[in-house]
């Protein structure tokens, strides 16, 4: 069965407050995106990647590949006005009988070890998650005042998050929802379960300018 990694990268960078988008900006000497894409290679040099982005920004990675020398094999799928029609539009690149990975664009930290978890559970079960529990205390906010949660009854999501491709791309044949934070989410809309796995810590989702800091730290413990 075929490997696919769909990696989407349409965000911004409103949030980090630069101009270029998060994605597009150097960590360890080259554009956060291509960290993500090489620890998909680095799992399985014959994994299919497939990077989303917005149309406006294919000619600025096209230079950034020629400028980084960046020669790792992947398509592109245009992404769309949100997070869900880019997935979309990425999954109309993806065989119907294979395993698809769908991962933000950047979280250049997942580790092997995370990536092949999931595809693992996902060959057993038709899909995977991965996530990590919250190591701070939790309460949540209502109109009332706040509560306290369990912690250890909670997990932080991470991608990527695997299915079958065929179990995924029928979920996203529906209607988008606002409630949709993830992938998990539209398949279980669509009446499947979802497994959970262990993820890596470092997995982290850079989004402000302290966490670029972070992975700057973390990039290279993580295998």
């Amino acid at each position: 069965m075929d490997l696919y990694a769909l990696i989407v990268a349409g965000g911004t960078g409103r949030r980090m407050g630069t101009v270029i988008p998060k994605q597009f900006l150097e960590l360890a000497g080259k554009p956060v995106l291509m960290h993500t894409a090489e620890r998909f290679y680095s799992f399985d040099p014959q994994i299919k990647i497939i990077i989303v982005l917005p149309g406006d920004r294919f000619s600025l990675w096209n230079e950034l590949k020629v400028k980084h020398s960046f020669k790792l094999p992947h398509s592109l799928a245009e992404g769309g006005q949100t997070r869900f029609e880019s997935v979309r539009n990425g999954l109309a690149l993806v065989d119907d009988e294979s395993l698809v990975a769908i991962h933000d664009g950047v979280r250049p930290l997942v580790s092997t070890n995370t990536i092949r978890n999931c595809f693992e559970t996902a060959a057993l079960y038709g899909n995977a998650i991965p996530a990590v529990s919250p190591a701070d205390s939790v309460r949540m906010v209502t109109d009332a005042g706040n509560i306290p949660i369990n912690r250890h009854c909670l997990r932080l999501i991470q991608t990527p998050q695997v299915f079958y491709s065929r179990l995924i791309k029928k979920a996203y044949s529906t209607d988008f929802c606002p409630e949709f934070t993830d992938d998990a989410m539209v398949l279980e809309k669509s009446g499947e379960d979802i497994r959970i796995v262990e993820g890596n810590r470092e997995n982290i989702k850079i989004t402000n300018p302290e966490d670029l800091i972070i992975a700057k730290t973390l990039l290279p413990d993580v295998s």
